[in-house]
């Protein structure tokens, strides 16, 4: 029993570690963050390897409007074997996941 407690608490610490580490990226010394613009991130982190415009969304504001964005991934590395994949929403930054390529 005891031990099942402390499993699932392991999961559930490296789980809250894995989602706040997907919020940010490293640049050399600086920072990117959820929300930021995409003129932001090429400003701290340069030019991508790769962009990829991957389509439109569909958004509805507070008010009811709808809007539709662009969606666009961006792909930087590999740096020490790893690869960064930002996705942008409308220019603003709203995914980012990394992968050992």
């Amino acid at each position: 029993m005891r031990k099942s407690i402390l499993l699932a608490a392991l999961t559930l610490t490296i789980f809250a570690l894995q989602v706040q580490a997907s919020s940010t990226f490293r640049c050399g010394s600086k920072l990117v963050s959820l929300r930021d613009s995409t003129a932001e991130v090429q400003a701290k982190c340069g030019e991508p390897t790769n962009r990829a415009l991957t389509g439109y969304k569909e958004l509805v504001d507070e008010y009811g409007f709808h809007q539709e964005v662009q969606i666009e991934e961006w792909t930087y590395g590999p740096t020490n074997g790893m690869y960064h994949f930002l996705r942008f929403e409308g220019n603003r930054l709203s995914n980012i996941d990394s992968e050992r390529g």
